[in-house]
């Protein structure tokens, strides 16, 4: 299961109902930071979520609603004391923006600080573990940005308990039957690993899409992804908006959803022009069914 909080998903200038983007992806055991736009710790603490835990923080673009609360958030993890070390990945110029603050601020960090900056215009991979990976999303904003497209690894084979019990197989070979191995019995007999296990589920993935125009070839680097979140700062009647400011609408994010075949399609970055986020979704569902209305606190599990 892929767990997605959402901490904000507005448009611009920060209100007090609403926050500038940031997102908290919970998957496989993993708690990764996406954006961090001002107020991003207050959200954190709001939803109770330990600060010990995000390890990995990956930043679209250097506009301000999407890091300004970086800052104060790397000072804060000082603050507290922390020891762990955290891994920033962001757009080149990311590790001077930070550093230049801490510098004049006489205030370094205890902990290791590392920044991994992005300067690829094509997809390329920014984390592997044993567990998941992530891609960028090459985007066309007004700055260099990138999405970013986080993926689970095959997990092992589940044991067919039946099976298991029925050959009389002691648990010390669990892992390796999990592992994918052949088992040999006492009586020289061989057991398929086909015949002990079952399929694993499949992975889920999620796709961070924010911000960006229109771009239609993302298509094939998300296609099947469990979970798109797209930005659809406009409505379609806003088209000339959309284009003039390098933004999409909710129709142009459904498209890019039916196009790539998601699962889900999740709508944020809203303009706050609009009386009813709800028109966002009425538009985008009558090219993708499957659409839900990102919204401050919200959370998501996939």
């Amino acid at each position: 299961m892929i767990k997605l909080t959402i901490l904000g998903c507005y448009a611009a200038t920060p209100r007090t109902l609403t926050n500038p983007t940031a997102q908290l992806l919970e998957i496989k055991n993993h708690m990764f930071l996406i954006d961090c736009g001002e107020g991003t710790q207050v959200q954190l603490r709001k939803h109770k979520i330990k600060f010990s835990r995000i390890n990995h923080i990956f930043i679209s673009h250097l506009h301000g609603d999407h890091f300004f609360g970086l800052p104060g958030l790397v000072s804060t993890f000082r603050l507290l004391g922390r020891d762990k070390e955290l891994h920033i990945h962001g757009p080149k110029g990311i590790k001077e923006a930070i550093t230049m603050l801490l510098k004049l601020g006489d205030s370094w960090t205890n902990y290791n600080l590392y920044f991994h900056e992005i300067t690829a215009k094509e997809s390329v991979l920014v984390y592997e573990d044993d567990k998941v990976t992530v891609e960028t999303i090459p985007l066309n904003h007004r700055v260099y940005t990138n999405g970013y497209l986080f993926k689970e690894k095959k997990g092992l084979r589940k044991l067919h308990v039946e099976a298991v019990e029925k050959y009389k197989i002691d648990k010390v070979y669990y892992q390796k039957i999990k592992s994918g191995k052949d088992i040999t019995l006492d009586t020289r007999e061989t057991i398929s690993n086909s015949e002990l296990t079952i399929d694993p589920d499949a992975p889920k993935s999620y796709a961070f899409c924010s911000d960006t125009a229109y771009k239609p070839d993302i298509v094939p680097i998300i296609k099947n992804t469990t979970a798109l979140y797209h930005e659809s700062t406009f409505l379609h009647t806003q088209e000339d908006l959309a284009v003039k400011t390098k933004h999409s609408t909710a129709k142009e994010a459904a498209t890019i959803a039916k196009d790539a075949e998601v699962g889900t399609l999740v709508l944020g970055h809203y303009s706050t022009r609009y009386k009813s986020i709800e028109l966002f979704k009425t538009e985008a569902q009558e090219v993708f069914a499957n659409v839900h209305l990102a919204e401050d606190g919200k959370v998501f599990e996939f």
